[in-house]
């Protein structure tokens, strides 16, 4: 089968990995174009057009995917199919017809589960026990094509976003090899997703990232944990500067405190919320790299009863 693969970020290499691996031909790659970095203003490749231009294959990277040009050149290719994997911009129907079998999305959640930007982030600040991925067919609604293949994966205590989505990426990368071989074979049949237990995970914003240690320790654990490495927890200093926070760990049986008061017990760096304390991990004040919390509370030198998050 002749596939154009389209995704931009790391976790969207091991699934062009896996198509290049298999029998199927890539015969281009999709991406983002370069961007700049954090610092700087050097313009950098995405991931997927490293890894594609190391492997020899073309790739096309338009700002706008639904440029008639752009649609035309793709249509020229006669691809059976496309794959996708968080390119990072809609494909609007005149593109998803460019294929003669259409163009098949690598989800991070079981949809109807989580559909948007954010499906691992989202499912892990709900609590969720189970996630998993799902191929499906691209249609022009968000995430609510038929379903062609799906995996499951339980999520664990300690999984920070970066954690199950990189588990993810892996064990999604052969169900959308697999997904295409049915495609081809005739021998799957997409299924429309059910109406009930509809989700929806919409891209993080810095105020969804925000600690509020009035919350129960555990919706503080699972909050960082989904934040965790991007956009990055945060929360602010005794002076008002702003820190960001690596994952906590609730202490059951440590005294509770004020929500926010921050505290040194056996070693550990304790913050107060709605419930029993949080041990700190790491923290990042602004300007400076993470360091360990136990570090940066010798420093700091706070006053008794000093708290996060008030300023």
């Amino acid at each position: 089968m002749r596939v154009i693969f389209a995704g931009t970020p790391e976790v969207a290499v091991p699934s062009l990995e896996a198509l290049l691996a298999s029998d199927h031909e890539v015969v281009a790659v999709i991406t983002q174009p370069d961007a700049r970095g954090r610092r700087g203003k050097a313009l950098h490749p995405s991931p997927v057009k490293e890894f594609a231009l190391a492997q020899g294959l073309d790739v096309l990277t338009p700002e706008k995917a639904s440029d008639p040009e752009f649609i035309a050149q793709v249509a020229a290719l006669e691809a059976d199919a496309g794959a996708v994997v968080a390119y990072g911009q809609i494909l609007r129907p005149a593109l998803l017809e460019s294929t003669r079998l259409g163009w098949v999305n690598l989800h991070f959640s079981v949809l109807p589960a989580w559909r948007g930007a954010a499906p691992v982030q989202r499912s892990l600040m709900a609590g969720d026990d189970v996630t998993g991925a799902t191929t499906f067919l691209l249609d022009k609604g968000m995430d609510t094509g038929p379903v062609l293949g799906l995996l499951t994966e339980r999520i664990r205590v300690t999984d920070t976003a970066g954690d199950l989505l990189d588990r993810l990426a892996q064990a999604g990368a052969p169900l959308l090899a697999q997904t295409l071989s049915g495609m081809e074979a005739g021998v799957i049949v997409p299924e429309p997703q059910s109406v009930e237990d509809i989700s929806y995970a919409p891209k993080l914003t810095r105020d969804d990232a925000y600690v509020r240690w009035e919350r129960p320790a555990h919706v503080v654990d699972r909050q960082v944990r989904g934040c965790t490495p991007a956009p990055g927890a945060w929360t602010t200093l005794p002076d008002g500067q702003v820190a960001k926070l690596g994952p906590v760990s609730p202490r059951l049986h440590a005294p509770r405190t004020v929500p926010g008061q921050v505290r040194e017990m056996d070693g550990e760096v304790l913050v107060g919320t709605g419930t029993e304390p949080v041990a700190l991990s790491t923290i990042a004040p602004a300007g400076k790299r993470a360091m360990a919390a136990a570090d940066w509370w010798r420093g700091a030198r706070l006053s008794e009863g000093a708290a996060l998050g008030e300023a």
